[in-house]
């Protein structure tokens, strides 16, 4: 285990992510676009939210291979199966309390169950399993996330 492979592997794992989710988009398997849900965060602006949204997505996704690397380091046992594991379960999670309960709350510009009919959201709530983004949207969004945790675990796994 080392910390320059969960280094390497979470590069590599979120643009292997972002590559199938916006892949995915451009197929029309999703409406849901992850840099700019996380860059209308900061601004109005649609271009640039896109550029800071795609920032934002690489930072988290090194948040969370070291996230991913404590697990591995605590538990004494790492490997692409296992960061398979924890992309199931970190796609579920995202899916379901991440990006359908706690975004819409501190996310200025998504609109809400709660949105009165005069107010107007740039966003629209993505719904349980992101499903408002399309029927398809869960299961990409977790295969996606499978194959990142599998690409953070393999390349933890390497010897320095």
């Amino acid at each position: 285990m080392n910390a320059w492979g969960t280094a390497a592997g979470a590069f590599v794992g979120t643009l292997a992510l972002t590559t199938v989710l916006r892949a995915a988009s451009e197929l029309r398997l999703t409406r849901m676009d992850l840099p700019f849900l996380l860059g209308t965060a900061v601004t109005v602006n649609r271009t640039r939210a896109k550029a800071i949204g795609y920032l934002m997505h690489f930072l988290n996704g090194q948040i969370f291979a070291f996230v991913y690397f404590a697990v591995f380091v605590a538990i004494d046992q790492t490997g692409w199966w296992l960061g398979a594991l924890f992309g199931l379960a970190h796609g579920l999670f995202a899916g379901t309390a991440l990006v359908n309960i706690l975004l819409p709350l501190v996310h200025p510009r998504m609109g809400s169950p709660l949105t009165s009919a005069p107010q107007t959201a740039l966003l629209e709530p993505p719904g349980f399993l992101m499903l408002n983004y399309g029927p398809s949207t869960p299961l990409v969004t977790v295969c996606a996330h499978i194959g990142y945790g599998a690409i953070v675990g393999g390349f933890t796994a390497l010897d320095a």
